[in-house]
C-alpha cells in the first residue's frame, strides 16, 4: 500500500527528485519493499523511455554541440578514474577484483557498468554486490549534495549539466541532479551523460583482456547494447526535421518524461535494503568515497575555472 501511494504521489507537481528519492528509501528501509524485483525491474525501464522522451525536448543542435565539446572530458576522466583507483586500490588493499568494478561504475555509467563488466572479468557475486551497493549508496548522496555544491561554488545551469554527468555514477542520480538544478543543466547533463555510458562497450571489450581474466577456450560475453541511447539520438533528430505545429506535441512529451523521471527516482529509492547496506563494508565503501571524492573534485575544479559559463 505505501508503494503504491509514494508512486502516486511522486506523479504529483509537489514531488521533485530529491523528495521522491529520499522517500522510497525511506520506506524500503523502514518498512520494507514487499516487491523488491518488481520495482528494480520497472525503475530500469522506465529511465530508459524517460530518457528517450527527453530527447524530444532537445534540439539536434545542442545534442551535436555538446556532445563533441564534452568527449574530451570523458577521454581524461576515464584514464584519471582507472589510474587513480588503481593506486588506491594497492594502498588500501582493496581486492583487484572489487576495485575495479567500483572504478569502472565511478568512470563510466554506475550500476550498469559494474553489471556489465562483472561477468566478463568473472567477478563473484559477493564483489558485485558490494560494488553496486557503494555505488548505489554514492548515487544518493549525489543528488542531495551537488545541487548545494554547484550554487555555493556559483556554477552555471551549462556548468553544472558537465560536472554532474562527469562525477556522478548513475545516469538516474545525473539526469535527477540536474532537474534539480534547471532546464539548461539537464539538457547538458543528459547528453554527456549518454555519450560516457557508450564507454560501457570498449569497457567491457578491453578490461577483462588486461585483467586477463577470460579462461582459455572461453567465449567473451556480448557486451550490452544501450538501445535507449539510440532512440534518444533519434528523438533529437525527429524534433529537427519535424514541421512546426509538431514541437509543441514533443515538448509535451519531454514534460512527461521529466515527471516520468520523478518517479524513477522514487522506484528507485524502494530498491535500497538493509542487507545492501550491511554488505557493503567499510573499507569497500571508504574506497569508493576517496575514488569519487577525488573524480568529484578534480572535475568541479575543470568545470568551475576551464568551463564558458
Amino acid at each position: 500500500m505505501l508503494l503504491a501511494i509514494g508512486a502516486v504521489g511522486s506523479l504529483t507537481p509537489f514531488a521533485s527528485p530529491a523528495l521522491a528519492l529520499g522517500a522510497g528509501a525511506a520506506m524500503a528501509l523502514v518498512v520494507g519493499n514487499p516487491w523488491p524485483t518488481l520495482t528494480n525491474l520497472f525503475s530500469a525501464r522506465l529511465l530508459q523511455a524517460s530518457v528517450v522522451g527527453l530527447g524530444f525536448g532537445i534540439p539536434l543542435g545542442h545534442l551535436v554541440s555538446a556532445g563533441s565539446s564534452g568527449l574530451i572530458y570523458t577521454v581524461v576522466l576515464l584514464a584519471a578514474v582507472f589510474a587513480v583507483g588503481t593506486i588506491l586500490a594497492r594502498v588500501m588493499g582493496i581486492d583487484r577484483q572489487l576495485s575495479v568494478l567500483i572504478a569502472s561504475g565511478t568512470g563510466i555509467c554506475g550500476g550498469s557498468a559494474i553489471a556489465a563488466l562483472g561477468p566478463a572479468i568473472g567477478a563473484k557475486r559477493e564483489s558485485m554486490g558490494i560494488a553496486l551497493a557503494t555505488v548505489f549508496i554514492l548515487n544518493g548522496v549525489a543528488l542531495y549534495v551537488f545541487p548545494a555544491v554547484g550554487h555555493l561554488v556559483g556554477l552555471s545551469e551549462h556548468q553544472f549539466g558537465i560536472w554532474a554527468a562527469l562525477a556522478i555514477h548513475d545516469t538516474s542520480s545525473v539526469v535527477g541532479a540536474a532537474a534539480i538544478y534547471g532546464p539548461i543543466a539537464l539538457h547538458e547533463a543528459t547528453i554527456l551523460k549518454l555519450a560516457r555510458a557508450l564507454w560501457i562497450i570498449p569497457l567491457v571489450l578491453v578490461v577483462p583482456a588486461i585483467l586477463h581474466a577470460r579462461r582459455a577456450g572461453e567465449r567473451p560475453p556480448r557486451a550490452p547494447i544501450p538501445w535507449f541511447i539510440g532512440l534518444f539520438v533519434l528523438a533529437s533528430v525527429l524534433r529537427a526535421i519535424a514541421p512546426g505545429g509538431a514541437i509543441e506535441w514533443f515538448d509535451l512529451i519531454s514534460r512527461v518524461a521529466r515527471v516520468a523521471l520523478v518517479l524513477t527516482l522514487f522506484l528507485i529509492g524502494a530498491g535500497l535494503s538493509r542487507e545492501e547496506l550491511r554488505a557493503t563494508g567499510a573499507r569497500p565503501l571508504a574506497y569508493g568515497v576517496l575514488l569519487w571524492g577525488i573524480v568529484a573534485g578534480a572535475t568541479l575544479a575543470v568545470v568551475r575555472w576551464g568551463v564558458a559559463p
